[in-house]
């Protein structure tokens, strides 16, 4: 395998969680009875330009597909920080009724309403059906399409160009990095502006969030492997901010290679984080797996001790994350009997690998389980808020990531 940018051979392996399903492939009950499909979770990194990536052997059409089960307005959290990004950026750029505004994978419209409600002219492009139904349902234009270089093709035939261009937990999920990034260059007006939210690399390796690597993330990006993406595409990273979400991430303000604007401090200030985190070292890298097992090992040993002690255990958040942990501890519904969420979509389905039951929350106040395992632990607070019944009984809550934490 060859890196997906630069086409250097990969020798160095980052991380190997074994086999799982695709994080987002819920089942049905008739789904249990049949086979099911798992891939190498296994990621490398390339010692040019230092993208970290998964290893090849599924394809988008068998992550995204027309039944894909990830609804971004399920989250209040992610709710407010897209009227907040909306906000921001209204202002920063100037926009108004004459701008036209991008969004890539704009899911059910979560963040584009925000542009509808104000009158801006926006465009999502989302190629799963389901979520692309809900935007449009809302009143949200939406190309079902992916996007890259050919999609762009057809938006300046058509005489369109964005001023502005969004991609919030977007970048890492495509195949053709370069394609992509092509795409955006293409669809760019010149003094247009492209944002780009996605999980740091370095908050990954700092905090030891392993469990957010499954097989819709084909790459694991720094601020080092965007800036060298976007210069062969002909653009450049010009500002960038470090911002909570997803455990920690970038913020990347992009243009034309030949903008007239100046480079924010912030590039050289996060580029100097970066290296002194030991991002160009590839020691840094292989001490990782040591890490992630402890934190397996850690929660391993808290569910086997609870269910020994005869103690209920339960989970809340069937999210990707949760399922990356789950599988990679082997975890089955004999210790942890079901897990809540509160997407109506995945509720009455099953855990992909695990099989455990994605439950309803008022389940929480029928079965008063004993502790639960917050599994998106980015949003713990807000499970916590939305679900202080579970103190009622003298309940826990448990978080497993950085490290093991009973509350």
């Amino acid at each position: 395998m060859n890196c997906r940018h630069c086409n250097t051979p990969l020798e160095h392996v980052f991380l190997d969680l074994g086999f799982a399903p695709p994080s987002n492939a819920y089942l049905s009950a008739a789904d249990l009875r049949a086979p099911e499909q798992y891939f190498p979770l296994k990621l490398f990194v390339c010692d040019q330009c230092w993208l970290v990536q998964t290893e090849d052997y599924s394809r988008s059409d068998e992550l995204f597909t027309k039944d894909y089960a990830y609804f971004s307005s399920v989250s209040t959290t992610w709710l407010a920080h897209a009227r907040s990004y909306v906000d921001m950026i209204t202002t920063r750029l100037g926009l108004n009724a004459y701008s036209f505004v991008i969004e890539v994978a704009s899911n059910d419209g979560y963040l584009l309403k925000n542009f509808v409600a104000s009158g801006v002219s926006c465009l999502g492009v989302e190629p799963t059906d389901s979520t692309a139904a809900v935007a449009e349902a809302a009143g949200i234009p939406v190309a079902r399409e992916f996007f890259g270089q050919d999609f762009a093709g057809k938006l300046v035939k058509s005489g369109r160009q964005a001023d502005l261009i969004i991609g919030n937990n977007v970048y890492a999920h495509v195949p053709d990095i370069n394609d992509f990034t092509a795409g955006m260059k293409t669809a760019l007006k010149p003094g247009g502006t492209i944002t780009l939210e996605f999980p740091h690399l370095m908050s990954l390796m700092r905090l030891n969030q392993f469990d957010t690597v499954y097989h819709e993330h084909y790459s694991y990006l720094s601020l080092q492997s965007v800036k060298v993406i976007f210069a062969r595409a002909g653009l450049r990273v010009c500002d960038v901010e470090q911002i909570p979400t997803h455990g920690g991430s970038l913020r990347v303000y992009g243009c034309h290679a030949d903008d007239a604007r100046a480079d924010g401090a912030a590039v050289a200030r996060i580029r100097a984080e970066e290296i002194a985190s030991g991002l160009q070292d590839l020691a840094t890298y292989e001490r990782f797996q040591r890490e992630a097992d402890k934190v397996k090992n850690q929660l391993l040993a808290f569910l086997i001790e609870a269910n020994l002690a005869g103690k209920t255990v339960a989970a809340y958040g069937a999210a990707a994350k949760g399922n990356t942990l789950m599988n990679y501890g082997g975890v089955k519904p004999d210790l942890v009997s079901f897990v809540c969420d509160a997407a109506a979509s995945k509720q009455g389905k099953f855990m992909p690998g695990s099989h455990i039951p994605i439950l309803a929350p008022k389940e929480l106040r029928e079965r008063k389980p004993d502790y639960v395992v917050i599994l998106p632990w980015n949003i713990a607070d807000e499970v916590v808020k939305s679900n202080e019944c579970v103190r009622e009984w003298g309940g826990k809550f448990v978080v497993a990531v950085p490290a093991l934490r009973i509350f």
